[in-house]
């Protein structure tokens, strides 16, 4: 029977990919954004500023302490890389979630499974690249191969964990062949081409994509609701006969645009002691913008608790850019 043996979880941010010195570059596109999430409630730029006046930001705003911050950001992501090829697995389930990379306003699934042979890496065009604002565009060799790839995928999986999740009253889109979507130029999303790139090291195993709508409404699944998916998808690996070891890899988070460690540190926390009442009681006003990818965690999470594994968190680097406390927070962690 196939079996769960281990589980990571990454941010997969830009700022991880470009050189610190280059964090600020994004700034303006902070001052520029009328809506930013903290703790349930919109602020402006401005307001987030003031806010946070009195919290020593100041502090951590310094040349010296982004690339600080960003040596212990690379430092984790090599170790989830290590454990990966230490550990080695036979296949892997990757939970992201998707940015209008491969859907569109037309279409966008509550939940998806990917079940064809590969996924396409297809290397961005200049055109695409020039499009980008700044700060973004750097980091797409961290998530976009130079040349065309296909990453191996594992059909006969997916097709079952597609069979047991409706099964188990969960209604997934299923997908053979992932577009180019609404932005074009490259099937695989940043979610997973992160991964693939990185910790994968572009040796990526037969694998089966999840995807999970983080961030659309009006049908992003609740926090409970993916901590029971993650659930079911773990008892139907367990259904699977091949004698596989399976590793499963959440993408995504931890809070951003704006930072809140306070809420972070309750996720880490009920994730790391295994709390499903706090995981599941999530409000869904904490789980806008880019902080609803804490989901696809709360998706393997669930995974995890049925395969009886714990965490560890490797790291947690909250990268501030902003006396507004806008950034990245970046969190690494494994499961065993």
């Amino acid at each position: 029977m196939a079996r769960i043996s281990f589980g990571l979880g990454t941010s997969h941010g830009p700022m991880l990919s470009v050189r610190p010195e280059a964090w600020h570059e994004r700034v303006p596109a902070d001052r520029a954004n009328p809506r930013h999430f903290y703790q349930g409630k919109v602020y402006t730029f401005d307001q987030m500023a003031e806010l946070h006046r009195n919290d020593g930001l100041e502090a951590v705003l310094t040349p010296e302490v982004f690339r600080e911050r960003h040596a212990r950001c690379q430092t984790a992501v090599r170790q989830l890389g290590d454990i990966y090829f230490d550990s080695k697995p036979d296949a892997a389930i990757l939970i992201g979630n998707d940015q209008m990379e491969i859907f569109n306003s037309d279409h966008v699934p509550a939940f998806a499974l990917f079940w064809g042979d590969y996924v396409e890496g297809i290397p961005r065009t200049p055109e695409f690249l020039a499009s980008l604002p700044p700060g973004v565009a750097r980091a797409e060799l961290d998530r976009t191969p130079s040349v065309y790839t296909q990453y191996p995928c594992l059909p006969g999986l997916g097709k079952h964990l597609i069979e047991q999740a409706v099964h188990d009253d969960f209604d997934v889109a299923q997908l053979t062949k992932l577009p180019t979507g609404a932005i074009g130029s490259n099937a695989a999303p940043h979610a997973y081409g992160f991964v693939y790139r990185r910790l994968m090291r572009d040796q990526a195993i037969p694998h089966v994509p999840v995807f999970v709508n983080t961030f659309y409404p009006p049908n992003q699944p609740t926090a409970a609701r993916c901590y029971a998916f993650g659930k079911a998808l773990a008892r139907a690996v367990s259904k699977w006969p091949e004698d596989l070891k399976i590793c499963v890899i959440a993408s995504g988070g931890l809070t951003h645009f704006v930072i809140d460690e306070e809420f972070d540190t309750k996720v880490l926390d009920a994730m790391r002691s295994g709390d499903a009442d706090t995981l599941t009681s999530l409000p869904e006003c904490m789980f806008q913008s880019g902080t609803s990818e804490i989901k696809n965690w709360i998706v393997a999470a669930g995974m995890m608790a049925e395969a009886g594994l714990r965490m560890k968190v490797i790291d947690y680097v909250p990268c501030y850019r902003s006396e507004a406390g806008t950034g990245s927070a970046m969190g690494f962690a494994h499961w065993r």
